[in-house]
């Protein structure tokens, strides 16, 4: 009675206030309704007038909603939300302009000689790693939604690329309008959603074998080998065929850059993190030396639509100065985040580090040895070769090893068929679970059965032939109880299906009664109105109704109780 009373007060109207509201119009003059006369003729009835009251609601409610959605469209939250850059420029510091430049800087550092190398990588001439460089830093720093990623060319995108422009320019530039409008197109539809289908262990099949696939690529560069194939296998043999036509120069060259590599990423471990307090030249020294060592994958959680916005567009706007698709670096932006970045802006600093090297620099590119590139490259890939998932998926969940192992092989046939191989065992392995769910079943004079997991459509089949075989198609037939609170959602065919299982009980003359059911699944099986329909709030309670029905124990039950829960929901 009280939640009665309650609801009643909800629904009364509001007493007018005497503040303004906002986009307030002087009401329309409606004339009084003239009082309806019931017309002789009855296949021609008079018409339906409207009370000026029912019309002023009508407007009022109109314009209410109206400007709720256009307050919601226009608030400074929704701009924030697609201009993440309103959210932390009015805030800007000095102290954030420093820091920000400092890592900019060095990004900018690390982003021009694997740009170079990543364009050899897409079997695209040098200069079109640094018109793909340059875009992204300025897109995201408006639409951006983490401080420390970096948009730009990457390793595996360059191997995707590789694969599909056959060494033409024209084609690269056009693939990138292309995925960019793609890109674009999902972030408005808000179809980020889809990228959760895509497992970790796929993920992580799929870029331990584009680092091998890769690196290996770059042998050939690094031993100065010519007419090399790029399928991988064709790749393998002919590379240890040829390996006695090794130029000398060439190696000593790629072992020297290699090693000097390696030394600046130890130097790099021992170094702190960047701070603010730190002196100037001791933040920059820091900068520089993890400009030049490739840094390790970090972990992120950004708003997925955006992310694919300013992708999108960031590809739709780089094609038109000759970019290739581009998408987020891991290495550099572990670099912009040790680095002590605070904002997007620091992508402004390392725009316009490319665009100055693009204007004074590009002549000199001609003279880089492919040798030092390769270095570069090898050292860029190695980190993302994850040795340790293999004995982590042995001891946490073996069955995962198959996506991660199909994915993995796969990849080096082709790598599209790996991707392809390993989300599709994913989602066969999600399915599955799906259509079968987990069900505990207790013996007895009632049998209960427990759904472990949801009740969907696939399922339903399952579901029956575990409840036929177990309660009536047995020597003595015995009441059910569904104990169904795990079950947050069903769909018509469940209905169906649980239509069939209470008529096949009632035929043999026993009872299937449901227990725990959420307030959304009992509400659509009382819309369904099915025949012989009982839900209790306990599986207890179930059970003893089931048994005093078999004369085991009596049972009381108060009579309204159903009934009421009923009418509650039908209600609401």
């Amino acid at each position: 009675m009280a939640a009665t009373t309650e609801s009643a007060a909800a629904l009364r109207p509001a007493p007018p206030r005497s503040r303004a509201r906002p986009f307030s119009s002087p009401s329309p003059q409606v004339p009084a309704a003239r009082p309806a006369t019931t017309p002789s003729d009855p296949e021609h009835p008079g018409p339906l007038l409207l009370m000026p009251s029912s019309l002023k609601g009508l407007g009022q409610a109109w314009l209410s909603s109206s400007s709720m959605a256009l307050s919601a469209c226009c608030s400074v939250s929704a701009w924030q939300k697609r201009l993440p850059v309103l959210a932390w420029l009015p805030r800007y510091s000095l102290q954030w302009l420093k820091m920000d430049f400092i890592a900019g800087l060095s990004v900018g550092l690390t982003v021009i000689p694997q740009a170079l190398a990543y364009a050899e990588v897409a079997g695209l001439p040098p200069q079109y790693g640094l018109y793909s460089a340059f875009t992204g830093c300025f897109v995201y720093v408006f639409l951006g939604t983490s401080r420390d990623v970096t948009l730009g060319p990457t390793a595996i995108m360059s191997l995707l690329v590789s694969f599909y422009t056959f060494h033409e320019p024209a084609y690269a530039v056009l693939l990138t309008f292309l995925s960019g409008c793609i890109q674009l197109a999902m972030g408005l539809l808000h179809l980020g959603f889809l990228l959760d289908f895509i497992s970790c262990p796929v993920i992580k099949g799929f870029t331990s074998a584009a680092a091998i696939i890769i690196g290996f690529g770059q042998i050939k560069n690094l031993l100065g080998l010519h007419n090399i194939p790029r399928q991988f296998f064709l790749q393998v043999y002919h590379t240890f065929l040829s390996v006695g036509e090794t130029r000398l120069g060439d190696a000593i060259l790629g072992l020297v850059c290699m090693v000097l590599l390696l030394v600046l990423k130890l130097m790099r471990d021992r170094i702190p993190p960047v701070h603010p307090e730190m002196p100037l030249c001791v933040r920059l020294s820091c900068g520089l030396v993890w400009t030049t060592a490739t840094a390790s994958q970090n972990d992120y959680h950004v708003d997925a639509n955006q992310e694919l916005l300013a992708i999108g567009l960031t590809n739709m706007l780089g094609s038109f100065v000759s970019s290739y698709p581009i998408t987020g670096s891991f290495g550099r932006t572990a670099v912009n985040a040790q680095s002590g970045v605070c904002t997007p802006a620091g992508g402004l600093v390392t725009g316009a580090l490319v665009l100055l090297s693009l204007d004074y620099l590009t002549s000199l590119f001609y003279y880089i040895p492919k040798a030092a590139l390769a270095a570069v490259i090898i050292m860029a890939v190695v980190p993302l070769f994850d040795t340790k998932i293999f004995g982590m998926l042995w001891r946490v969940k073996r069955l995962d090893l198959l996506p991660l192992c199909a994915t993995f092989l796969l990849c080096f046939w082709e790598v599209q068929y790996g991707i392809l191989a390993g989300t599709l065992v994913s989602t066969l392995f999600l399915l599955h679970f799906v259509a079968r769910p987990k069900t505990q079943v207790s013996e007895g004079p009632v049998l209960i059965l427990q759904l472990a997991s949801g009740l969907h459509f696939p399922a339903i089949e399952t579901l029956r032939d575990i409840v036929l075989s177990r309660a009536l198609e047995v020597t003595s037939p015995r009441p059910a109880v569904l104990e169904c609170s795990h079950v947050c959602s069903i769909d018509y065919t469940v209905v169906l299906g649980l239509a069939g299982l209470l008529e096949d009980f009632r035929k043999q003359g026993v009872s299937l009664v449901f227990s725990g059911l959420q307030a959304p699944v009992l509400h659509t099986l009382l819309a369904a109105d099915l025949k012989g329909f009982q839900n209790f709030p306990t599986l207890e309670k179930a059970e003893q109704y089931v048994r005093q029905e078999l004369g085991m124990e009596p049972y009381n039950v108060c009579e309204d109780s159903v009934p009421e829960h009923k009418v509650t929901l039908l209600t609401a």
